[in-house]
Parts: C-alpha cells; structure tokens; sequence
C-alpha cells in the first residue's frame, strides 16, 4: 500500500468513527441539530476547538474527557454545517434518521475526496504537521466562518463558508489519524 492509500484508509476509518458515534446520537436525539442556525451551529464549532486549545495549553482536563471526542465532534458538526447550508435549518427536526445519514455519507464522501485531491498536491504535508497546528488552523477557519456570516455572505475573494467547514473536518480526521497512532 503507497503512502496515498494509506491516508486515505486512515481518514475512512476517522470518518467511520465518527458516523458511528453520529449514527448513535440520531438514535438518541434524533436530527434535532436540523434546528441549529448557522451563527449557532458556528458558535458549536467555537467552543470545541476552544476546549481542544485549551486542554493542549493546560494539559489537564477537569472533566475527563480528552482532546480526541472533540476532534470527533468537530468532523459531525462540520458535516452538520455541509448539510445545514444544503438544506436549510428547521424549526423543527424534519427529517428522517435515515435521511440524516444519508446526507452525513454524501459530505462525508466530498471531504473525502476533497481530501484526496489536497494530498496529492501537498504531497503528505499533514504528516509532519503537530496537532496543535490543526487546533490553530480550525480556530482560524472558525473565525473566517464567522466573518463571512458578519458580511452577510458577501465576500470579495475568499472562499465560502463550505470550504472552510470541509477543512475544518479534515483537519480534524489528520488529528484523530495523529492521536491514534
């Protein structure tokens, strides 16, 4: 197996990971994340990446959950935010959990390849990156989020918010990859 099929069995087993946990939540709650508005699906994004900042600079978690569960986090509520700026948010869940998945599998297939398409041409960058550098970076994309939602969605010349969420999932399956290994 070449390094590129290696990665890209990686962030398939990432991506795995997460539906798991995703497909389960659905179990739970259903897609009440369908009521989410964009500002507040962003604000969601926020405050785990923040977490994650936070417990790499104090290396101390004082409610026991790690680093990791908010890098799986950070990958659903991305696609939730793929599927959000398809579909719409809702005053309530309407949708079913199949379709939900459905639409999970879809985004998830984009950022795959997406993913594919940026390692070909970086040519395995991610691997000699630190984690903490994927934290910053996501911040970083969370902020241009939240600029372009500020703007109303009128840009100049950057990129959508779409892409911003696809990096935002990326980088995170690059630190799940990272921290499993």
């Amino acid at each position: 197996m070449d390094k590129f099929e290696q990665t890209n069995a990686e962030f398939e087993q990432a991506i795995a990971e997460c539906r798991d946990l995703f497909s389960s939540k659905l179990h739970d709650y259903r897609a009440s994340w369908r009521i989410l508005r964009p500002t507040a699906l962003t604000d969601q994004l926020f405050i785990k990446a923040k977490r994650i900042r936070s417990l790499e600079v104090k290396k101390e978690s004082m409610v026991g959950e790690g680093i990791r569960p908010e890098f799986i986090a950070l990958i659903n509520y991305g696609i939730v935010g793929l599927i959000q700026l398809e579909q719409g948010y809702a005053d309530t869940v309407d949708i079913s959990n199949e379709r939900a998945l459905e639409l999970y599998d879809k985004h998830a297939n984009e950022a795959l390849e997406l993913m594919k398409r940026k390692n070909h041409d970086y040519d395995e960058a991610w691997r000699g990156m630190r984690v903490s550098s994927y934290t910053d970076l996501i911040l970083t994309k969370i902020e241009r989020i939240k600029e372009i939602e500020n703007l109303g969605g009128e840009t100049l010349v950057s990129e959508g918010i779409d892409a911003n969420y696809m990096d935002i999932i990326n980088y995170s399956a690059f630190a799940l990859i990272k921290l499993k290994g």
